[in-house]
């Protein structure tokens, strides 16, 4: 890759993820250009869909969150703890409610960590066992659009951690 293209493809994902984070995926990839001072065809050169500019951009930072959801010996505590981090990061950036939403290997990969945390905790009897893995991204999908929308975080993962529990002892 030439320099100038190197540059060029470094402005666009600095101004993507800025925007992202602002203002989720909706954000028009003509306004992605124009923070990064370059044409659209510039933007459709090096990522050939906004998914794919998307991806690029959340990727990392989704992919660590993912590397933390290591088991330990209390799957309850595991789960709640990853959903708990995944409210935080969608607090502080738009893009996060997207990263579980947007299709992508991304989004697959979220899902199936979420799914598994799930497996396990109901395995344990920490969560009830009538949840599905598609319950609980639907689940987390409205909780973080939510918060977006000025509802209170902490509540609402309050009132999602409390429907998640079990009513049995384990």
């Amino acid at each position: 890759m030439r320099a100038d293209a190197a540059r060029n493809r470094e402005k666009v994902l600095l101004a993507a993820r800025e925007l992202f984070a602002e203002q989720g995926f909706d954000v028009p990839l003509d306004e992605i250009a124009a923070r990064a001072g370059v044409g659209p065809g510039t933007v459709y050169r090096h990522f050939p869909t906004k998914q794919a500019l998307f991806q690029a951009v959340t990727e990392s930072r989704v992919q660590a969150m993912i590397s933390s959801a290591a088991p330990s010996d209390d799957a309850g505590a595991d789960l709640t703890a990853f959903l708990t981090k995944m409210a935080g990061e969608a607090a502080a950036k738009r893009d996060m409610s997207d990263a579980i939403a947007v299709p992508s290997e991304l989004r697959d990969s979220l899902h199936a960590t979420l799914g598994g945390l799930l497996e396990r905790a109901q395995a344990a009897g920490a969560v009830r066992a009538d949840i599905t893995t598609r319950d609980l991204v639907a689940l987390m999908k409205g909780m973080l659009q939510s918060m977006h929308e000025g509802a209170n975080p902490a509540v609402l993962l309050e009132i999602v951690l409390t429907g998640l529990q079990s009513s049995r002892k384990p």
